[in-house]
């Protein structure tokens, strides 16, 4: 009996040479990037009506059996996901054990809330082993708000007896000056994604530029819509190369709020729905820190109280 043969983007229907040029110079190199694509995006970067846009994604999905699958297919599928430390017992445990990979996790809180010093850590803990509680892997940092500074990444690895060289090495970092050059870096990090073990992808900050940039009543439904197109970017990468996202975001106060903590995380239920994990960062006691879990798929609420010391994170008794 003949081996099935492998489908590729040439086979497609209405997908011929110039066409794939066009969609592999995009990064629509593959089935499954085409099979997760609108299009929209399609017709965009291929010049191709949208009919046919329509044609290729639905061969794509075909050519997958991209569908329904049972419950005990998803079980085994998770057992791929590696959860990656902070270095602090406690916040780990909130966690589950840690970040997950092939989800977006954000961190939100005023400025001074460490939501960037959690960045580098978990910079330097992605490239532990598995083991050690690590993803054995490199990372993505594209930094909006000029917040990156190797010299924390040293005080990190040195703390915890790593090679801090070789820990920069491993760190690609992109400054990001514009919204727009926000997105486009994060759908460039696909291109480091296929030819190196990319396992985290950190964006901070997620919402700055985009504030900036659309400001006033009358931009924010153009600003929500880039900022919606931007988190699917994100969760692609996720789900496609099961690597960990890591956004931090800022705060605004709700004036309609009149008992508790007034305080309400930028970009609304667009970076909210897209967030799989969400955690509320705030200044505790005696420059402590306190990590409140606002929203997981199957985490129950909780918070921890933890210290950011030279070395990375300690736990508060």
């Amino acid at each position: 009996m003949a081996e099935k043969k492998e489908i590729t983007i040439k086979d497609l229907p209405g997908v011929g040479a110039a066409t794939a040029e066009k969609l592999n110079d995009a990064g629509f190199d593959n089935l499954m990037s085409l099979a997760v694509s609108t299009p929209g995006e399609l017709v965009n970067v291929a010049g191709v009506t949208e009919a046919t846009a329509r044609k290729i994604i639905r061969a794509a999905r075909e050519g997958l059996s991209m569908g329904f699958e049972s419950g005990e297919d998803l079980l085994k599928k998770r057992e791929d996901i590696v959860k990656i430390t902070t270095g602090s017992k406690n916040l780990d445990a909130l966690l589950g054990g840690g970040f997950e990979t092939g989800s977006i996790s954000e961190c939100f809180g005023e400025f001074g809330a460490s939501k960037s010093q959690i960045a580098h850590i978990l910079a330097v803990t992605t490239q532990l082993p598995k083991e050690k509680g690590g993803a054995d892997g490199k990372v993505i940092f594209i930094d909006g708000e000029s917040t990156f500074r190797p010299e924390r990444i040293i005080q990190i690895a040195n703390g915890m007896g790593l090679d801090s060289g070789q820990i920069l090495r491993n760190i690609h970092v992109a400054r990001a000056f514009n919204s727009d050059h926000q997105m486009l870096l994060s759908e460039k990090a696909e291109d480091l994604c296929k030819k190196e073990n990319i396992k985290l992808v950190i964006i901070d900050s997620l919402t700055s530029h985009f504030r900036a940039d659309f400001s006033g009543r009358g931009q924010l439904a153009d600003r929500q819509q880039k900022l919606n197109k931007h988190m699917h970017t994100l969760m692609r990468l996720a789900n496609q190369y099961n690597l960990a996202v890591y956004v931090t975001n800022q705060v605004m106060a709700r004036p309609d709020v009149f008992f508790g903590d007034p305080t309400a995380a930028i970009g609304g239920n667009i970076v909210g729905h897209n967030s799989q994990t969400r955690i509320y960062l705030r200044k505790g006691k005696k420059g402590t820190r306190v990590a409140k879990l606002i929203d997981s798929p199957h985490l129950p609420d909780g918070e921890v109280v933890f210290r950011v010391t030279e070395k990375g994170l300690e736990d508060e008794e």
